[in-house]
């Protein structure tokens, strides 16, 4: 059996040269057949996966030379961080890697919503040349409220202000003080302000218990009707029937979702609306940021199965 298990597509130039130094099971699609994924994981030292592979009790336990869980990416909601650490498992993964890219996303669907590119792209595809329909709106002058601002929010709230957008954000983690917001002319507001005063509400929310379903029919309700959300975070943060139930009754104009509660997603209302662009959580994914991941898991893969300590521990 492989002493390295990588259960999703995972490449790069890194992985190739892992695969050449090391024993490397790689099937980018084991992930779905978890009866096999344990048989596997019987003499696995280092597992590599991304965000579909569910790390938890069960495969932990089926994994009992084990050494290092490395999570291709920035979220840890797939990993069971505790019970690894109770197994003396370390952690590795990329929370700063891929920042710059989300953040890139964010703004691009920001411009996509407020100018109408894609339906405008449609209509002339299918012949249309309807210029005044198309009319968008500018960022400057704006409003952004971001919901949460660790490193990917602060990344989009920086370019959002080369724009001219004025910066508010709700997080409870954050000071009224914090540097970062006072260099952007940021304010903090409580998240029932945001919703009220933002034209432009993005949602940077890792997923936790208290924040499954935090934004509800309720919340984008309290939205102004002219206002945009868009969610590069984790789909399970928002009630996709209440965003689909507000959009419908106009409580907001639109919204962009580059993740969905369950992936992939099934059909559903949200994919008939106009008014609504949809991404198969693509975030992350470019080229400089996959390189970035691939060589940081892959470097931490090396160092712990060679006895040194990991450079990206999760620290809970």
């Amino acid at each position: 059996m492989s002493n390295v298990l990588v259960t999703e597509n995972i490449q790069g130039a890194s992985m190739n040269d892992l695969m050449k130094d090391l024993d490397v099971e790689f099937d980018a699609y084991l992930w779905q057949n978890v009866n096999l994924l344990k048989q596997k994981l019987a003499d696995a030292q280092a597992l590599i996966v991304r965000n579909q592979t569910k790390v938890n009790q069960e495969l932990i336990d089926a994994a009992p030379n084990l050494k290092i869980i490395a999570r291709a990416g920035a979220g840890l909601d797939n990993v069971d961080t505790a019970y690894a650490k109770e197994k003396g498992i370390v952690v590795s993964y990329t929370p700063d890697a891929n920042s710059l890219s989300v953040a890139e996303l964010t703004l691009g669907l920001m411009l996509a919503l407020l100018r109408k590119i894609p339906e405008a792209r449609q209509d002339t595809l299918t012949g249309g040349w309807n210029r005044v329909k198309f009319t968008g709106t500018e960022l400057n002058g704006k409003t952004l409220g971001l919901i949460g601002m660790g490193r990917i929010g602060t990344l989009t709230a920086t370019r959002a202000r080369a724009f001219g957008m004025q910066i508010i954000a709700a997080d409870p983690y954050l000071a009224a003080d914090a540097p970062h917001l006072k260099e952007l002319n940021g304010k903090l507001v409580s998240l029932d302000e945001l919703l009220a005063q933002a034209d432009v509400i993005t949602c940077h929310s890792p997923l936790t218990p208290d924040t499954r379903r935090m934004l509800t029919y309720q919340h984008f309700s309290k939205m102004k009707p002219t206002a945009c959300f868009i969610n590069t975070s984790r789909g399970e943060v928002v009630d996709e029937r209440g965003l689909t139930q507000a959009l419908l009754e106009h409580k907001l104009a639109g919204a962009a979702l580059d993740v969905r509660e369950v992936e992939p997603p099934h059909q559903s209302a949200l994919n008939q609306l106009e008014n609504v662009i949809l991404t198969p959580h693509i975030a992350a994914f470019t080229l400089e940021a996959q390189e970035r991941v691939v060589d940081a898991v892959c470097e931490d893969v090396r160092l712990v199965l060679s006895g040194k300590p990991a450079v990206n521990v999760f620290q809970s």
